[in-house]
Order: C-alpha cells, then sequence, then structure tokens
C-alpha cells in the first residue's frame, strides 16, 4: 500500500503546487480581477478537461484488474484504447472551442474585466487538449499497474515545468494570465512526450504487446466505452457541484471569488493528498478483483482507509493552524485577504468532511462499478443543490456549508453501495 500510496502523495505535493504558484504569481499584482480570472479560467477547464477524467479513472481499474488477470496484451490493449479516445477528444475540444467558451462563460458570470481576462487565457490553454487528455490516461495506466514511482516522474515533469514556465511568462515576460495558459499548454506537451517515451519502454520489457486486433475487440471496446461514460457522468455532475459553488461565490463579488479562489486552493492541496491513498485502493482492489481474492479486497479497503483518516487530520491541523500566513502568501489584497480569513474554517476542516467521499470513489473505480458511482453522484448533486437553495439566506457561509452537505450524500450514496461490491469481490 505504500509502495502505490507514497510516490502519489510526494508528486501530489506538486500538483496542488501549480494552482497555488499561478495565484500567488497572478496575486502579486494588486488587482483581485486577476486572481479572479485564473480561478474562472482554471474552473471552465476543470468543467472541460474533468468530464473526460474517467481517461485516468476507468485506465486505472481496467489495467489493475488485466494486471491481476495476469492479461499482459490487455495490458497494452487497454493504453491504446484509451490514448485513442484521448486523441479523437482533444482534437474535437479545439475544433468545438469556439461553443464551448461562449457556453462556459454564459455559465459562470465573473465582472466584465475578469471575464475579459479569463477569455485570453481559455483562448491558449484549450490547445492543450490532445496532451492534457493523453496525460490522463497515461497516469490511469501507470497507476494501474502500480507503477506510481513511474506516475510520479511524470507529474513531476509536468508541474515543475508547470511552475517554472508560468514564473517566467508572466513575471519574466508580463503576459499576466495568457503566461499561466501557455505555460500550462507546454508543460503538457512535454509530460504527454515523456510519458509515451517510458510507457513503449515499459511494454517492449514485459512483452505487452500493442495488437490491433485486440485493441479493437468489440466485447472489450464495450466494456471500456460503458465504464467510461458512466465515470464521464459522474464527472460532470461532480464537477458542477464546484461549478456552481465557484459561479455562487462570483455573484457576491471579486473579492468574495477572489477569497473563495484562494481558500479552494486548500481543498484542493488536501484532495490530492487523500488521493495518494485512493489511488491505492485503486490500484489495489482492481488486482484483488482481477485475482477474485475477496480477502485481499478486505485487506485492501481497511488498510487504505485507516491510513486517509490520519492524513485528513493532520492536513485539517496544519490548515487551521498556519491558515492566515498560506493566505498572505497567496495573495497581497487587503481585501482578499479578510475575506478569506473568515470562511478559512470551512476549507480547513474539508479534509475530514471528504475523506470518505475519496475513499469509496477509489474504491469502486479499481472495482469499475461505474454504474454505482454514476447514480450516487447524482443523488448527491440534487441534494447539494437543496441544500444551496436552503442555506442561501446565510450567504457564502450558506454556500460552504452546501458542499459539506454534498460530501456527506456521496459518503452515504456510495456506502448504501459498498456491501454489494464486498459480497461479489
Amino acid at each position: 500500500m505504500l509502495a502505490i500510496a507514497l510516490p502519489v502523495m510526494l508528486s501530489n505535493v506538486s500538483t496542488p503546487l501549480i494552482g497555488v504558484v499561478d495565484t500567488a504569481i497572478v496575486g502579486r499584482i494588486p488587482d483581485p480581477a486577476y486572481i479572479g480570472a485564473v480561478a474562472l479560467g482554471a474552473l471552465v477547464f476543470t468543467f472541460v478537461f474533468w468530464a473526460f477524467g474517467f481517461l485516468r479513472m476507468g485506465t486505472t481499474g481496467l489495467t489493475a484488474q488485466a494486471l491481476g488477470a495476469g492479461d499482459a496484451e490487455e495490458l497494452a490493449a487497454g493504453l491504446g484504447r484509451a490514448l485513442l479516445i484521448a486523441a479523437v477528444v482533444g482534437v474535437a475540444l479545439i475544433a468545438l472551442q469556439w461553443p464551448i467558451r461562449e457556453l462556459a462563460f454564459a455559465l459562470i458570470a465573473g465582472s466584465e474585466r475578469v471575464e475579459a481576462l479569463a477569455r485570453g487565457y481559455f483562448e491558449i490553454r484549450i490547445w492543450a487538449a490532445p496532451a492534457t487528455l493523453a496525460n490522463y490516461a497515461l497516469l490511469g495506466w501507470f497507476i494501474g499497474l502500480g507503477r506510481t514511482d513511474i506516475g510520479l516522474v511524470l507529474q513531476l515533469v509536468l508541474n515543475l515545468a508547470n511552475i517554472a514556465l508560468d514564473a517566467w511568462l508572466v513575471l519574466g515576460l508580463g503576459l499576466d494570465v495568457r503566461g499561466v495558459a501557455l505555460g500550462t499548454l507546454i508543460a503538457e506537451y512535454l509530460a504527454a512526450a515523456v510519458g509515451l517515451f517510458i510507457a513503449v519502454g515499459y511494454m517492449r520489457r514485459h512483452g505487452a504487446q500493442l495488437r490491433l486486433a485486440r485493441l479493437l475487440l468489440a466485447d472489450r471496446l464495450r466494456r471500456t466505452l460503458a465504464v467510461n461514460r458512466d465515470i464521464m457522468i459522474r464527472s460532470l455532475a461532480l464537477i458542477l457541484v464546484f461549478v456552481w459553488f465557484m459561479a455562487e461565490g462570483a455573484r457576491h463579488g471579486d473579492v468574495t471569488l477572489a477569497a473563495n479562489a484562494v481558500l479552494m486552493q486548500f481543498v484542493s492541496m488536501s484532495a490530492y493528498f487523500l488521493d495518494g491513498l485512493a489511488f491505492a485502493a485503486e490500484a489495489l482492489v482492481g488486482r484483488a478483483i482481477g485475482e477474485r481474492n475477496r480477502t485481499a479486497l478486505a485487506a485492501a479497503v481497511r488498510l487504505t482507509s485507516v491510513w486517509a483518516v490520519v492524513v485528513a487530520v493532520l492536513v485539517s491541523l496544519v490548515y487551521l493552524l498556519a491558515g492566515p500566513w498560506l493566505i498572505d502568501a497567496l495573495s497581497t489584497d487587503s481585501a482578499t485577504r479578510a475575506a478569506a480569513r473568515i470562511y478559512l474554517p470551512w476549507a480547513a476542516l474539508a479534509p475530514l468532511a471528504g475523506v470518505w467521499a475519496f475513499q469509496l470513489d477509489g474504491i469502486f473505480i479499481g472495482a469499475t462499478r461505474s454504474a454505482e458511482m454514476r447514480n450516487a453522484m447524482l443523488v448527491s448533486l440534487l441534494v447539494f443543490l437543496v441544500a444551496w437553495w436552503l442555506l442561501r439566506p446565510w450567504g457564502n457561509h450558506g454556500l460552504w456549508a452546501a458542499l459539506y452537505v454534498n460530501y456527506l450524500a456521496r459518503t452515504l450514496t456510495l456506502g448504501c453501495y459498498y456491501p454489494a461490491l464486498a459480497r461479489s469481490g
């Protein structure tokens, strides 16, 4: 478990730094509109790209099960199918960028200045689509193999290149939010090239040849598409929760939007730490399912979950103690700092509220129980919207409370499905 989880945690230390550094870099400009623009621009791509997060999650589960079953050809074919989908979808996103952009900014309301800056961000970063989706597939494949050490290398290439490029393009060349977008674009293609090189070498060393006939097997394609379809619907519902959260924050003004953007970096960082245990659950549960080993399944669930709770407690303690200092490091605007301090407890305790939702996601991804994930998330989305409606009189505090309700709903709905998964494992 530690061999899988620790490299993920190490790589994820750099992943949230992208958002942190982006926020800190534009936060050097004493105008909250720049932080808001990066937050809205990144939010659009959260919706656009994370909608296809099935390329990571579905690939992990299917790969882990093929590994457990000892099917080397399916290991290679699984990656081939994921990369094929990534290429087709990535090109389609570029071709459809105008309607995507207009729809996105029609749904997400910000001030005129914030939206103008965010549009410039979008028009550059959309060209990273094929590489971004290919990186999802590659990361999912390596996690499914239990080779999170390779995933660590890829994430470090992506994240450190992104940080360095953003700093140079924004602070050195003065490209403001356009520099943030361009730095991300270049880093995505660099990481994809490195990942493909490593994957081809791995296949050669382990005799996992990529055969077109196996890649296009009808029954395997149907299973891949079914798993990915359900995870995509689930991902869209989850993303809508965060899109709604940021959009409602924007309606409270640029300062509240900027404060929420700063605090969401805390939430993102905690999620990336918890993902280390969730990814371990994906790989170990998938392998146990492939081996048809119910004892190994129960052990994987128990061990990863205990450690996930420990990590959640530690992260929340760090945020409670160091939160004010972190807020000051992310923004120089006094109004943004003051607003972020008011809502800090919500962000600090988010790891404790969400840990079980993360763990259950990892368990169900590893088992490729995507239909249950889809159904649970749709119910949780409805619960979130009802909670938001009822809590509107409490303003931004009510908005954060509705996010907590969503964590609880995700935990309870997936928890209802878990006994059937454990029995069938």
